[in-house]
């Protein structure tokens, strides 16, 4: 299995000239009655080797971190609870104990990881390994730091715990940021963004005393995935016929943004939590879905359908109970989706003609084209 990556690397290389790499993907795309910027390809396994090695990369890292827990325990042992120590000492020593742990077996694996990279990830380009291996290295900084905040008594107390979390955040994405400089792995950005946002987070909600499900909280949560969303339109726009690795980066941030726009709108919609759904709770998450559906086919990315499709299926269940249909709900609820999804797939093109020509000029001019391309079954086999 070859990537757009590997086809420009070997256009790079002269081993394949333009012409017929651009041959070859009109052909693919004829093939498959898709055009290949919608077909949002990312590459996860070459083959069961990266399975076999990914395997490998996990056992050694996590043997790794437990020796760096050791080493910490050989220093900072933890305290046996004994009638002569009272609880305070007993907590503060434990809890010293538990964050030098932290400290060095992050410490050991993000330093572990990044020879892995430069064979795996560098040499071997080795997709899920180096999926692995870049998170391994992000979480390796961000435990490192926030264990070091922790051993010196910051992560207990509201505000310099906050600064901990968010010091913690801003190495890991400067660790991401040096790794992709390096190996360019398309998943870098979305995990820099991401711990970046959710550490900013996490602070927020300790320094406001709040909870994950209160109203501002879900609307800082909501801000937080807009701007990624309009993160990841930026290197979209970049790239509208996705043929550069700038369309796979684009891809993962549009992951990490969805369900972070998607939450707290129905949550707010009272599809989540205790509170009782009603009829028309029920029909704006399905108004909201098809909204999201417009926004799926006019940027040619389905991460929001599939993030919302729990809620849509938790609200349209609760509609066929409500009306009667109770011994049949999941199979109406089932039955409606799936088909509803399936005919998308099959008619995206066309479907997504319609929207994106009722849209602006200018806007449609930073969107994927849109091609006409026969049916399925009509391209040569």
């Amino acid at each position: 299995m070859y990537s757009e990556d590997d086809i420009n690397s070997a256009v790079s290389a002269g081993a394949l000239s333009a012409e017929a790499a651009e041959s070859f993907r009109a052909y693919m795309s004829q093939r498959r009655a898709l055009p290949r910027s919608s077909e949002e390809n990312f590459r996860l396994i070459n083959s069961f080797n990266d399975i076999f090695v990914a395997i490998g990369i996990v056992i050694l890292l996590l043997a790794v971190g437990a020796i760096g827990q050791a080493i910490a325990g050989i220093f900072a042992p933890e305290p046996l609870y004994l009638n002569s120590l009272d609880m305070e000492t007993y907590q503060s020593d434990r809890d010293f104990s538990q964050s030098m742990q932290a400290m060095l077996a992050g410490l050991f694996v993000a330093i572990t990881a990044w020879p892995l990279a430069e064979f795996f990830t560098r040499k071997r380009r080795m997709a899920l390994p180096s999926i692995i291996l870049l998170l391994a290295f992000v979480g390796g900084f961000f435990a490192t730091v926030f264990g070091a905040g922790a051993a010196l008594g910051f992560a207990g107390k509201d505000e310099l715990g906050a600064i901990v979390v968010i010091a913690a955040g801003l190495a890991a994405a400067m660790a991401g940021y040096v790794h992709w400089k390096r190996f360019e792995v398309p998943i870098t950005v979305a995990a820099a963004v991401g711990v970046t946002v959710i550490s900013g987070l996490l602070a927020l909600l300790g320094i406001a005393q709040m909870e994950v499900d209160d109203p501002p909280a879900l609307a800082a949560v909501l801000i937080a995935g807009l701007v990624i969303f309009a993160l990841a339109m930026r290197w979209d726009i970049s790239d509208r016929d996705r043929i550069t690795r700038r369309s796979d980066v684009a891809f993962w941030l549009h992951l990490l943004a969805a369900p972070m726009i998607a939450h707290p709108i129905f949550a707010l919609l009272g599809v989540t939590g205790n509170s009782v759904l009603g009829v028309s709770a029920a029909i704006g998450v399905l108004a909201v879905y098809v909204a999201f559906g417009l926004v799926a086919l006019a940027i040619d990315r389905r991460a929001l359908l599939v993030s919302a499709l729990a809620y849509v299926l938790f609200a349209l269940g609760f509609l066929f109970e409500r009306f009667g249909a109770v011994e049949l709900t999941f199979a109406l609820t089932a039955l409606v989706i799936g088909s509803a999804l399936l005919s998308l797939s099959a008619f995206w093109q066309p479907i997504r003609r319609n929207v994106v020509e009722m849209l602006p000029q200018s806007v449609q001019d930073t969107l994927p084209v849109t091609q006409d391309l026969p049916l399925p079954g009509a391209a040569t086999a």
